[in-house]
């Protein structure tokens, strides 16, 4: 029996230290997240940040909880259902990290029978620290508990037709009566060395623009690339003008070099040449979360305003959008019809 396994990134089980801490040791001590050797990762995670980030981190959450829970957790949950209704096959969400783990979701199937999966992670991009790590421990889990279980992984998203069409309309409901001067699209950061990591050539990403232009088979686990060709169809999608448009890049670490231009030096730069009207969207997530709510909404528009901005808005993701669902549903019936995806790698 075929089966979808979503998954997304996770959240703490409250907005508090107590709940806050081991997601995050979980998070930061992911070898895909911070990769460096685990003695040093240690040390970084378990002897510095986790001594006083919990704390920070909860007081942002607080800011962000809705009544029902994380919003990651509970959009995810209202996806998934919608998708249940719109196909034949037992539909399982799990969590990269936190509670809601990957392991029982995939106990979930088996129980209902599965031993063919669909996994969906749900991020539209490659990237060692999102799509890859959700794909190895899923394998790591079906060696381990689930040996008879066949996985299919659905391939980042990020130029399909249809998922440009559904996020490009959502964009454009979001910017309806916003006269705005400017969209930022903010993608989620990561170092510049993760981007060479998963360089198969070793040799074509040189991250200076250039290499994004050339076709290379790089371009399939090329994340920088990959943002770009989204900014770059959604603003032909949607006629908007070179000037108006730009890329940036948030939640950076300290201490290493990471994608660039950096989110928060944009918002000031961008009201510093006279952009009044800042319309900000953050096509890397699928679902509302701690760094769209917070860190975009809340203060993402504080610096827009306090460098000289006069009006902010952020667009939400595409969340459950039902139009999006209906792209979901397409693909996965499309994959339980026919054994195959048309969600093609970019070369």
């Amino acid at each position: 029996m075929k089966g979808v396994l979503l998954v997304n990134l996770g959240s703490p089980d409250s907005p508090t230290p107590k709940d806050v801490k081991p997601y995050l040791d979980e998070f930061l001590m992911d070898e895909r997240v911070i990769d460096a050797p685990k003695w040093l990762r240690t040390i970084l995670v378990r002897g510095i940040i986790l001594q006083t980030r919990p704390k920070k981190s909860a007081e942002a959450y607080a800011k962000i909880w809705w009544e029902e829970g994380s919003p990651l957790i509970v959009i995810s949950e209202r996806f998934t259902n919608k998708l249940k209704a719109q196909t034949k096959m037992p539909v399982a969400l799990g969590m990269r990290y936190g509670t809601m783990t990957i392991k029982n979701a995939m106990q979930e199937l088996k129980d209902k029978g599965v031993d063919d999966v669909l996994l969906v992670p749900l991020y539209p991009h490659y990237a060692m620290s999102s799509f890859e790590t959700v794909v190895v421990k899923v394998l790591e889990e079906q060696e381990a508990s689930f040996p008879g279980m066949k996985i299919t992984t659905l391939p980042a998203f990020y130029k399909h037709p249809e998922f440009i069409k559904v996020l490009s309309e959502s964009i454009k409901d979001g910017l309806e009566g916003f006269d705005y001067d400017h969209v930022l699209f903010s993608y989620h950061g990561i170092p510049e060395r993760h981007i060479r990591k998963n360089d198969p050539t070793s040799f074509h990403c040189k991250i200076d623009g250039t290499c994004c232009n050339v076709n290379s088979v790089a371009h399939n686990t090329c994340y920088r690339h990959q943002v770009y060709d989204t900014t770059k169809m959604v603003k032909e999608y949607l006629g908007l003008q070179e000037e108006q448009v730009s890329t940036s890049f948030q939640s950076r670490l300290a201490g290493d070099p990471w994608l660039k231009p950096y989110t928060d030096y944009e918002f000031e730069r961008l009201a510093k040449e006279g952009k009044k009207k800042l319309a900000v969207i953050t096509p890397a997530f699928v679902s509302d979360c701690l760094e769209t709510l917070e860190e975009i909404a809340m203060e993402g528009k504080e610096q827009f305003l306090e460098a000289g901005g006069a009006d902010y808005k952020h667009i939400p993701c595409m969340n459950d959008n039902d139009a999006w669902v209906k792209v979901m549903a397409k693909w996965v019936n499309d994959w339980e019809e026919t054994n195959k995806l048309d969600v093609a790698p970019s070369t």
